[in-house]
């Protein structure tokens, strides 16, 4: 294969940034090949390449070989997500699929089950945020162990500040029927997948969504979790829309130190000894540990984007492994529709193990209080 020939379903915000990136040979190995939806005061920036009505009238044209690809880009409403990777599966094609796998859980199941049947297919997904070298390098501190293990994770994103304006864009948003939820689905997903990533999957959530709080809107402008993870640690997550000027911090407290990210900085507090057995020892009743900051060096550039296109690239030309997979692009997911569950059932809601009856149990539960709500549900399901 010389360069693998991509479609863009969904030609919005994103698939216009990822068309660009491919037309500006940001990604030597993809060429743009057809894409679907262009608006019109955009159509001449893509007047030399098929453009199709829709996600049908495209794979209609490369089910009866009028086009040929090798693999599309998913950069649609959440809701068709999970319908239009399983036919593009189908028809023997390669999926990058962006943020989040769909709106209930039960979607990115039978997404991460239909690549299955496809194991010779790459199915990837758009969480350009792990590829930031501030979040890696929590990861691989969190992953060693060095300071011991996670003790709590505290995490204020308030920063994703929205005017009236960006709801009044369009007809779908911030509503259940066509959008499908509001901060924790449409601003959340990567932090969520974050969150997971660097901490592991918490197995309980207690939440508390607000709806319609600061914006004229039915779906939650702001978010309150309270998380708890198997080894006993425990976390917060807070996200909103409506708070200023907000703020974007990350604290993981360790057994043996500190950290922080905030303000493109990471930072460690080193305590150079085990905390616990201070604890356990210590003769004075109220001295502090205070410990020594470092502030510690990033390593590598931070190009997201371009860096989720190449690794989708590689890991079809060359099978290389994937930044994220589509199995592991479903748990942020899985972890939101645990948090909305808790809040509309005012209850602590445990998160289930994937392939388990549990896993069946939950997907019900969700879906008949997204019902509800006035969610809708997909026809290939």
């Amino acid at each position: 294969m010389e360069k693998i020939r991509l479609g863009i379903i969904g030609m919005g915000n994103m698939g216009c940034k990822y068309a660009a990136l491919i037309m500006a040979d940001k990604i030597p190995d993809i060429v743009l090949t057809a894409v679907t939806r262009v608006r019109s005061d955009r159509l001449s920036e893509f007047s030399h390449l098929p453009i199709y009505p829709s996600a049908d009238a495209l794979f209609s044209a490369v089910e009866d070989k009028s086009l040929s690809l090798d693999a599309v880009l998913i950069a649609t409403p959440h809701y068709v997500h999970q319908e239009q990777m399983q036919k593009a599966m189908q028809l023997g094609l390669h999926v990058l699929c962006d943020k989040p796998a769909g709106v209930y859980s039960r979607q990115g199941r039978k997404m991460r089950e239909e690549a299955a049947k496809h194991s010779d297919k790459v199915y990837a997904m758009v969480f350009n945020q792990r590829t930031n070298p501030l979040y890696r390098r929590m990861k691989e501190i969190v992953d060693g162990k060095q300071y011991g293990s996670l003790k709590r994770v505290n995490w204020v994103v308030t920063d994703w500040y929205r005017p009236n304006a960006y709801y009044n864009l369009s007809a779908w948003r911030a509503t259940w029927e066509k959008d499908g939820g509001g901060t924790l689905l449409n601003q959340c997903p990567h932090n969520l997948d974050l969150l997971q990533w660097i901490c592991g999957m918490p197995v309980s959530v207690q939440g508390f969504c607000h709806e319609g709080k600061y914006h004229p809107i039915e779906v939650e402008d702001e978010v309150t979790a309270y998380l708890e993870f198997k080894n006993g640690a425990t976390g917060v997550f807070i996200a909103s829309t409506g708070e200023a000027p907000g703020i974007n911090r990350l604290e993981i407290s360790l057994e043996d130190a500190l950290l922080v990210c905030e303000k493109g900085e990471l930072k460690v507090c080193e305590l150079g000894f085990h905390e616990a057995e201070y604890r356990q020892t210590a003769t004075d009743s109220f001295r502090k540990l205070e410990g020594k900051w470092l502030t510690l060096a990033k390593e590598g550039e931070n190009t997201q984007y371009v860096d989720v296109l190449r690794n989708f690239a590689e890991a079809v030309i060359k099978r290389s492994p994937l930044i994220v997979d589509g199995r592991e692009g479903c748990k942020s997911l899985l972890l939101s529709n645990a948090i909305y569950l808790s809040s509309w059932q005012k209850c602590m809601v445990m998160i289930p193990e994937e392939d388990s009856a549990d896993e069946l149990l939950f997907e019900q539960n969700f879906e008949a209080e997204l019902r509800k709500k006035g969610g809708r549900f997909s026809p290939i399901l």
